[in-house]
């Protein structure tokens, strides 16, 4: 009898500790205020909405210097304001009490080509502008993306490597691998808790494609459901590192909420997704739309593609933190697909 209140009692003094440890994550989570620079984006438009599950609507602030969706704008914070001005920009973070900036705004691949000096310029600027923040001791953790662009012509392409020959022939390459140098630089020299990662070509149905050279693969859905046929920039055979968006956006929050312990890259950590081309791709999409064609005329994106990687290994992300993939071109066709139909109104 004895021994059974004994074991009773280590019961409730374990439930009620996994209480208080439970009630000390919400805490915790709620003296969080993320600001998400770039939330009218491909990939900030997701994960304003996630993180402000996570957070609470009012603690993820959205930013960008184009209206986000209604969504966004009606479920929490929304600031209209261009991030290459570092007045407003600490104005912002200081009004908020922010400690964890993401920083998304960036001039992508195929328009930073046409576009140098803003490329150059923005890429950049913003990037120093929110290190600065961090430096200075006004907020705790800063998220910035990376790119298979920082890999170039001389890079392996198959299985890349996390440290490998790089030598990227792009504005939007050289910027992106300019900005891991600085990571690991103001990790370095000024302990700034900086994350990131090089995500491949992004595959989602919320919102447009943002300029980039692997946009071939939003776009192509769009104009699958609405026309049964597209016209591909790449050639049949170009094979690139895509991933589709729901798996970006658990990477990302996984990453930032990982110890910082556990991390032992802070430049930027590969992150692989499927590779597939425009031919395989549109086999896929002849299984839920029989009639639908694909042709091919490569322009200058041809080019940049050419010299990307076609597959990535990131062994040291699922070491690190536990990375793991969850869909296939399978799955994300078929979810691509259902959701479209959904958007565009039509029978799924």
């Amino acid at each position: 009898m004895k021994a059974k209140i004994q074991n009773d009692l280590m019961l409730i003094i374990k439930f009620k500790q996994c209480i208080m440890l439970y009630l000390y994550k919400i805490l915790l989570l709620m003296k969080e205020r993320v600001l998400i620079i770039g939330s009218s984006g491909q990939i900030g438009t997701e994960l304003v909405l996630e993180l402000r599950k996570i957070y609470g609507g009012n603690n993820v602030i959205a930013a960008d210097i184009r209206n986000s969706s209604n969504k966004i704008i009606e479920s929490g914070p929304f600031e209209k304001f261009d991030v290459m001005d570092k007045t407003k920009l600490f104005k912002i973070v200081k009004k908020y009490g922010i400690t964890q900036v993401y920083l998304l705004a960036a001039l992508l691949s195929a328009n930073a080509e046409k576009n140098i000096e803003l490329g150059w310029a923005l890429n950049m600027r913003s990037h120093s502008h929110v290190l600065d923040l961090a430096k200075e001791g006004l907020i705790k953790k800063i998220f910035w993306p990376s790119s298979i662009a920082v890999f170039g012509p001389n890079t392996p392409k198959n299985n890349t490597p996390q440290h490998t020959i790089m030598e990227p022939n792009t504005v939007y390459g050289i910027s992106k691998l300019s900005g891991e140098r600085w990571n690991e630089y103001y990790y370095n020299k000024f302990n700034v808790d900086i994350r990131s990662l090089r995500y491949p070509g992004l595959v989602g149905w919320r919102a447009k494609a943002g300029g980039g050279t692997t946009d071939y693969a939003v776009n192509i859905f769009h104009e699958a459901i609405k026309h049964a046929k597209y016209e591909s920039f790449l050639s049949e055979n170009t094979v690139l590192p895509m991933m589709y968006m729901p798996d970006a956006i658990n990477a990302t929050i996984q990453l930032m909420e990982s110890p910082a312990k556990k991390l032992k890259i802070r430049s930027s950590y590969n992150l692989a997704g499927i590779s597939f081309s425009p031919k395989e791709i549109s086999e896929e999409i002849k299984k839920h739309i029989p009639k639908f064609t694909i042709s091919y005329k490569p322009d200058f994106r041809q080019e940049i593609a050419n010299s990307w990687p076609k597959s990535i290994n990131d062994i040291n992300a699922q070491k690190d933190w536990g990375w793991k993939l969850n869909y296939n071109l399978k799955s994300m066709t078929s979810d691509m697909i259902r959701n479209l139909k959904r958007k565009y109104k039509l029978a799924v």
